[in-house]
Parts: structure tokens; C-alpha cells; sequence
């Protein structure tokens, strides 16, 4: 008897399930003992002797050598986990972070340097994680230095704009160079700095007022009745808005924020778009250049703020910019420090990190975009010149050489 009431048990529910759900069973009910008693306000852990930083650093390990392990396959020398593509990666990054100061900047490289700028914050963060995994270090807890310790992390975070800014001063200093352009663009990079040692420089503020007013001063956020923080405030609102205004006219080839606009409100349209016949994908055609088609010049006009040459949906260009700006303007914020020791802005860090990556993300759609139509409209310009037509140039001055 009994053994035939087992079978089915055993076949609708075999033994090892059995065992894995008691298991699974018990850690769930001790979870809901320990959130209830939380609840409850029964100071269960305290009572229990369960600290949640022995809990944490315990495992402190993992972190560690999850990079050691990412390190190692990163640099490893033999013939596995896509040696090629890693070579590539390195060669790319040393090329971009060391570029020759006689040779020329490629745009490939000017995209790694930009998205490295978008993880400054990562830089920063890495030395902090290598303090908090030493022995006596917490998960826990930021470290906090004194001295001129406390210029390392700025000077990290820094690393990436100093990369970006070199760049464009070997574009500026070029002999083949007739623009002006690559010295504007070395400002915009170069505003990041006040932003980022200012920052670093509130500590000083911080034990000014605490003479002054006292412990509870430390824990404000605003301190707006210092000159230095005042300054760090100018700094962040003049790199916010220029860096702003440069992806939208520069990096995008937009006309919303352009002082100069022509007279002409041509449309041109990539003549791929209307060809159904040719089923080559988008990055071969663009490789072989783009060709472009007008319409009568008394056409409708394209949106305002725009440009007579989009290759993606309408829709598209509103949302990024408007969403750059609200990125933007909340990116200087990530670049300072002081804002990231207290632990209990830490949440908001993060999002604005995960925030500035998807900016990017979004930045590089429309930048390359942007270089495929400079570069197809400038290999049309010598037929539209024959045919008496001439192409709209609302940026002709500041148009990467």
C-alpha cells in the first residue's frame, strides 16, 4: 500500500525537487521571519547578532576577483576568448589615450574618447572600490583621505577630458588645420575641470563653515553663502549649457541652436531612402557614401531646429535633444566628487550614472549620423555647383576638417 501511494509521488514529484523546495521552503521563511520582524519593529538582527556589514564583507572577495578575472582574459596572450577582437579593443585604446602629436586624429578614435568621458565617474569609482577591498576596507562604507589624497580621485576622473582635450589640440595644431573649430571644442572639454577640482575644493568649504556653524553644517548639500561654492556652481552651469549647445550644433549638425541660418529651407533626402530596389544593408551603403536628391527650392520647408538631411524618424530628434538637455544639465552634478561621499545620495549617483551611459548611447546614433551626411553632402557639393544649385551649410565654419 505503501509503496504504491509513493510511486505517484515520486513521479509527479520526484525526491531531488522535493529536497531543493524544503531548502528553498526554509530560506524563504527565514527571510519573512527577519522582514517581519522589521515590520514589526522588533530589532531582530540587532538581537540576533546579524550585522549587515560582517554579512557584506564577508563576501568581499567576489567583486575582486571578478575583475581579476576580467583583467586576465583582457590581457591574456594566448590564442582564446577572441584574441583578435581583444588586440583590437587594446590597440584602439592605447592609440586613443597616446594618439601621435604629428598624426591625425580619426574619428574612430574621437568616439572612444568621448564615451570614456562618460565614465569618468567609473574611473573615479575604481579607486574607491580598490580601498574598500583591502583589508580593513568596507563594502559599507567610502573611504574618506586627507591631505593630498584627496586629489587622487579628482585627478582620475579627469583623465578622460585631458584625453579628449589633447586630441583637439593636435586637430587645432595641425598644418592642414584652417578652423577654429578643434579650439572650440578643446574649451568645452576643458570647462570640465573646474567643475571636477572645484568640487574636489568643497571639502575646504565644508571645514570652513563647520568652524563657523558647527557640525550641522557639514551635512547641508547647499552652501551657497561661500565664494568657492558659488564658483563650483558658475563652473558646472557654463559646462552644462556649453557642452549642450555644442552636441546640438557641432556634434549633431542641428540648426535649433545656431546663430546662422541660411535662406534657403531646401530639403534633401538620401536618395537610399527612395530606391526600394537596392537591399544592401545601411552601414555597406554608408560606406560607399551617400547620394542626395532636392527638391524644388520653394518646397515645404524641414522642421525648425533641424536639418534638410535626417536619416532617422522625425520623431527621434525632439526626444534625444530634449533628453540631452535634461542629461546634461544634471552630468556636471556626476563629476563631483564631494556629492558622491555621502552615502546617502548613492542611489541617486548611480541613476545618474546609468543616465549619462544611455546618453551616450544615444549621442553616438546621432553623431555618426551626422558625420555620413557632412560627408555625402560634401561629395555632392561639385554637382550641386554645376547645376546651379548650392547646398544648405548652416555650419559651414564648424565642420570637422
Amino acid at each position: 500500500m505503501d509503496a504504491q501511494l509513493e510511486k505517484p509521488l515520486a513521479a509527479i514529484f520526484p525526491l531531488p525537487f522535493r529536497v531543493l523546495f524544503l531548502v528553498g521552503l526554509g530560506i524563504l521563511g527565514w527571510a519573512t521571519n527577519l522582514h517581519g520582524l522589521e515590520r514589526l519593529g522588533v530589532d531582530g538582527p540587532g538581537i540576533l547578532e546579524l550585522q549587515d556589514r560582517t554579512l557584506v564583507d564577508v563576501f568581499a572577495y567576489i567583486p575582486g576577483v571578478c575583475i581579476l578575472c576580467i583583467l586576465t582574459v583582457l590581457l591574456c596572450t594566448m590564442d582564446i576568448v577572441q584574441k583578435r577582437e581583444r588586440d583590437s579593443f587594446l590597440l584602439s585604446a592605447e592609440r586613443c589615450c597616446f594618439p601621435a602629436s604629428d598624426g591625425p586624429i580619426h574619428f574612430s578614435d574621437v568616439i572612444f574618447a568621448d564615451i570614456l568621458t562618460s565614465y569618468a565617474k567609473v574611473l573615479g569609482d575604481l579607486w574607491l572600490s580598490f580601498w574598500m577591498l583591502l583589508p580593513g576596507g568596507s563594502l559599507l562604507s567610502i573611504p574618506t583621505y586627507e591631505g593630498w589624497y584627496q586629489w587622487v580621485l579628482p585627478c582620475l576622473m579627469s583623465l578622460p577630458y585631458a584625453i579628449r582635450l589633447r586630441q583637439c589640440l593636435i586637430e587645432y595644431w595641425s598644418p592642414s588645420n584652417t578652423s577654429r573649430r578643434p579650439l572650440l571644442n578643446a574649451i568645452k572639454y576643458a570647462s570640465s575641470f573646474p567643475v571636477i577640482f572645484l568640487s574636489a575644493a568643497q571639502r575646504l568649504v565644508e571645514s570652513e563653515l563647520v568652524k563657523v556653524g558647527g557640525v550641522s553644517a557639514e551635512h547641508k548639500a547647499w552652501h551657497g553663502e561661500h565664494p568657492l561654492f558659488r564658483l563650483w556652481l558658475v563652473a558646472v552651469v557654463v559646462n552644462s549649457l556649453y557642452s549642450f549647445w555644442w552636441d546640438v550644433t557641432n556634434d549633431w549638425g542641428l540648426e535649433l541652436l545656431n546663430l546662422r541660418h541660411t535662406e534657403s529651407r531646401a530639403v534633401v533626402f538620401p536618395l537610399q531612402q527612395t530606391v526600394t530596389a537596392d537591399r544592401t544593408p545601411l552601414h555597406l551603403r554608408s560606406s560607399r557614401g551617400l547620394s542626395f536628391r532636392r527638391t524644388n527650392r520653394h518646397g515645404p520647408p524641414y522642421p525648425y531646429g533641424l536639418r534638410p538631411i535626417l536619416l532617422y524618424p522625425l520623431p527621434v530628434y525632439p526626444l534625444i535633444v530634449f533628453l540631452n538637455l535634461v542629461l546634461r544639465m544634471t552630468w556636471s552634478v556626476k563629476l563631483s566628487s564631494h556629492l558622491h561621499l555621502q552615502s546617502e545620495g548613492s542611489v541617486v549617483i548611480f541613476f545618474l550614472e546609468v543616465a549619462e551611459v544611455l546618453r551616450r548611447w544615444m549621442w553616438v546614433f546621432l553623431r555618426i549620423e551626422w558625420e555620413v551626411v557632412r560627408k555625402g553632402r560634401d561629395r555632392e557639393r561639385p554637382a550641386d555647383a554645376t547645376d546651379g544649385l548650392e547646398l544648405l551649410d548652416a555650419h559651414k565654419d564648424l565642420v570637422v576638417e
